[in-house]
Formats: structure tokens, C-alpha cells, sequence
């Protein structure tokens, strides 16, 4: 029994894993980067193949678990208006957090001016995307096809099919109650196999950092040392501050055991640097470790995974900043206005296209006449800078999600409170016998 207790967490394997794939990148970069039998047959066939498999089998459970949990949790939603409600004050929070975002973005970047002194005459050109306007993404969230909706993993398109969905089967009497409870077992499996699957991580993230390492040198990071700080910094802050003060504020929460209760999470949405991919992870952590009841995270985690970009929308205040002193472009009050309502509007009217992050800062930088040439040279570091903002979409998303549940009154603050709640998993592992509980006093 005390060897069971000894042994390491999930968080600890995946730190583990982490730091073992970052030395390993380098260690290849620095020694073996023109062996070809290790480029082939390491790098782009053990660690790539390694880090798919990871990312793909995330991504398998998320059109399962985002349908069967929202329909799960709406169809115990016994009125119209509470769903109305609910949808009102989670969507308004995500749009308040990526506005207080963008600000504190442009904010840091004027006051630490990380392009002063940059030249990005050399940048190459960036060729971006057309991003769809706010209306055609409106339209586009009601499906023709629910099923051709979940099999391209259109998610806004499945969250309001499952709404519906999940609406009717509280509306149909006997038959919906029958069909519920398929749902909420089908819920428990799915759960099951999140737990199951979590004990590939520590190597997909190994496989995953060892990856990206070997391409990615110290030189590019030094190249933008100032950007990347400052971006850097901002992010911490919004993510330890702000979410802080509004945890406090809202919930009177700990902000201090809710950081502790979101180790796996952000440690999977930082190795992963897809919130998508992270939303098993999130919900898990939401209903297990924070004590969120199930009918509100399976709304609200799905929902900000798609429309909740704080990170990005930092990276757009930044590098929107960056790149105008950088080509000595001056930006007016009502330009960084500009940047503010494109860059939270945006937030929603991109989601669900690939490379949102940069389309997003295209769009903003088009907004402001600014050159979006300059994308090219911050994209050197992007991807690990992606790392970062994604751990931050999902904590912004967790602590909407307590903030919903605590004003919805369905949050089990005691569940929150013990530092002990974990998945049955967990606790079978380290309390092989359980013994029930004495009352508190």
C-alpha cells in the first residue's frame, strides 16, 4: 500500500515526459542533426509517428464527448430559460476575458515596445487566409447535416445540434427519459476511456516536445527574445491575475487550489497546443477536481475550446504592437479601439478555422493597415509560443466554467475544497479499500 501511494502523478510523468523531450530534441539537434538514419527514422518516424498517434487519439474523443455530455447536460435542463441563462452569462464572461486580454496585450507592448529597434524588411511574405465574415460563421453554426458536422468535427455545429437534441429528449416525456439514460451511461464510458487513455500521455508528450525541439533552436527564440518575453509575461499575468481576481471576485473561491486541481489540464493543453484536443482533459478535470456539476461544464467547456482565445487574442496585442514599430508605423487611439473589438469579435467569427491564431491577426492587422508581411518573421517562434496560449484558453475556459456553476448553484464546493478529489481512477489507485468518510464538523 505505501509503494501504491509513492508512486509518481499523471502531472509528475507528464513533466517528466516533457523535460525528457525537450533535452532529447536538443541533445539531436546539437549532435545528430546531419546523421540521416536519425532524422528518418527517429525524428520523422518514431517521434513524429509517436506525437500523431497522441494528438489523434485526443481528438477521437472529442466529437463523442462534446455530443453525448452537452446532450447529457441539456436534456436536464428542465426549462428554456435556464439554458438561455446559462448561455447569456457564459458567453458574455468569454467575451469579457478576451477584451480584458487584448487590452492588457497592448498595454505591456507600448510599455516595453519589444519592436523598437526590429528590422522586418527581410520578413518573407506570409500568404494568409481569407477568414469568414461574423454572419457567414452564424449561419454556419446550424448544421444541413449533423452527421457531416460531426464527422469534420465542426464543433460549433454539433454544440447546437446537441442542444437541440438535448432539449427535445427533456420535452418527449418517458421516451426522453428512456433515451437519458443511454446518454448518461454512454457518458460513463466515455469518461472511462478518457481515464484510459491518459496513461499514453507522459510518452506522446515526450514524443511531442522531442519533435519540436530538433527543429526549433535556441537561435530562433534569441531572434525575438523581446517579443517572446513580453509575450510571455503578459500571458502569465492574465492567466494569474486576472483569472485570479475573477475567481475571487465571482466565487470566492481559492484561486491558489484551483491552480493546484489544473495540473493535467495545462499541462496537456500546453504540450498539445490544441484546445480541442485538451476538452477531455478539461472536462474531466472541471467535473472531477473542481467539483462542476456535469450539465454545465459539457455547455461550457465545448463552447469556450471554440470561441474562448485569451491566448491568441494576447499574441494579436502584441504582435499587432511588434510589427507596427518594427516597420515604424504609428497606431492611433482609435486604431488600438479597432484591434480590441476585431480581436474579441474575431475570437468567435474564426472558430473552427485551422491556423485560427494567425487568420485572427491577418484579419486584425488588415483592420489597422498595418503590413502582413511581418506574420513571417514571428512565426519562428510561434508554435512554442502556441504552447503557452493554449494553456491559458483552457484555464480562461475552467475558470468561466466554476464562475457559471457557483451562480447556477451547481458546484460541489466541498469537492473543490478537498485537495484529494481526483478521477475514480485516482482514487481507486491510491485508496485501494476507501473507506467512507466521517461527517465534517
Amino acid at each position: 500500500m505505501t509503494t501504491e501511494k509513492k508512486k509518481m502523478s499523471l502531472t509528475g510523468r507528464v513533466i517528466l515526459g516533457m523535460v525528457l523531450g525537450i533535452l532529447t530534441g536538443f541533445m539531436i539537434r546539437s549532435l545528430f542533426a546531419d546523421v540521416a538514419f536519425v532524422n528518418n527514422y527517429i525524428v520523422d518516424g518514431l517521434f513524429d509517428v509517436g506525437g500523431k498517434i497522441f494528438i489523434a487519439s485526443l481528438k477521437m474523443l472529442v466529437v463523442p464527448l462534446v455530443f453525448v455530455s452537452l446532450v447529457c447536460g441539456t436534456s436536464s435542463l428542465k426549462d428554456l430559460a435556464t439554458l438561455g441563462r446559462l448561455g447569456g452569462k457564459t458567453l458574455a464572461f468569454y467575451l469579457t476575458t478576451t477584451a480584458l486580454a487584448i487590452t492588457l496585450a497592448l498595454t505591456m507592448a507600448n510599455i516595453f515596445q519589444p519592436g523598437a529597434g526590429a528590422d522586418l524588411s527581410a520578413a518573407t511574405t506570409f500568404a494568409s487566409k481569407e477568414a469568414p465574415s461574423l454572419g457567414s460563421v452564424i449561419v454556419g453554426m446550424f448544421p444541413t447535416n449533423p452527421i457531416s458536422a460531426m464527422a469534420n468535427g465542426n464543433t460549433l455545429q454539433i454544440i447546437v445540434f446537441a442542444v437541440l437534441f438535448g432539449i427535445a429528449i427533456s420535452a418527449a416525456g418517458k421516451p426522453g427519459e428512456r433515451l437519458a439514460a443511454v446518454f448518461a451511461d454512454l457518458n460513463e464510458v466515455i469518461m472511462k476511456l478518457v481515464a484510459l487513455l491518459m496513461n499514453i500521455a507522459p510518452y506522446g508528450v515526450f514524443f511531442l516536445m522531442a519533435k519540436l525541439f530538433t527543429g526549433l533552436g535556441l537561435d530562433a527564440i534569441f531572434s525575438l527574445i523581446n517579443y517572446f518575453l513580453v509575450l510571455v509575461a503578459a500571458l502569465l499575468l492574465h492567466a494569474l491575475v486576472t483569472y485570479s481576481v475573477m475567481l475571487k471576485v465571482f466565487t470566492g473561491l481559492s484561486p491558489i487550489t484551483f491552480f493546484k486541481k489544473m495540473e493535467d489540464a495545462v499541462m496537456f493543453a500546453f504540450s498539445t497546443a490544441s484546445s480541442n484536443a485538451t476538452i477531455p482533459v478539461t472536462m474531466e478535470t472541471a467535473t472531477k477536481r473542481l467539483g462542476v456539476n456535469n450539465k454545465i461544464a459539457s455547455f461550457t467547456v465545448p463552447l469556450g475550446a471554440t470561441i474562448n482565445m485569451d491566448g491568441t487574442a494576447i499574441m494579436q496585442g502584441v504582435a499587432t504592437v511588434f510589427i507596427a514599430q518594427a516597420f515604424n508605423i504609428d497606431l492611433s487611439m482609435n486604431d488600438y479601439i479597432m484591434v480590441i473589438l476585431t480581436a474579441t469579435l474575431a475570437s468567435v467569427g474564426t472558430a473552427g478555422v485551422p491556423g485560427v491564431g494567425l487568420i485572427m491577426l491577418a484579419m486584425v492587422l488588415n483592420q489597422v493597415g498595418l503590413p502582413v508581411e511581418g506574420i513571417a518573421l514571428i512565426m519562428g517562434v510561434d508554435r512554442l509560443l502556441d504552447m503557452v496560449r493554449t494553456a491559458v484558453n483552457i484555464t480562461g475556459d475552467s475558470v468561466v466554467t466554476c464562475i457559471v456553476a457557483k451562480s447556477e448553484g451547481e458546484m460541489d464546493i466541498e469537492r473543490f475544497n478537498d485537495p484529494l478529489a481526483a478521477t475514480e481512477d485516482e482514487v481507486v489507485r491510491f485508496h485501494p479499500n476507501p473507506q467512507p468518510q466521517a461527517p465534517k464538523s
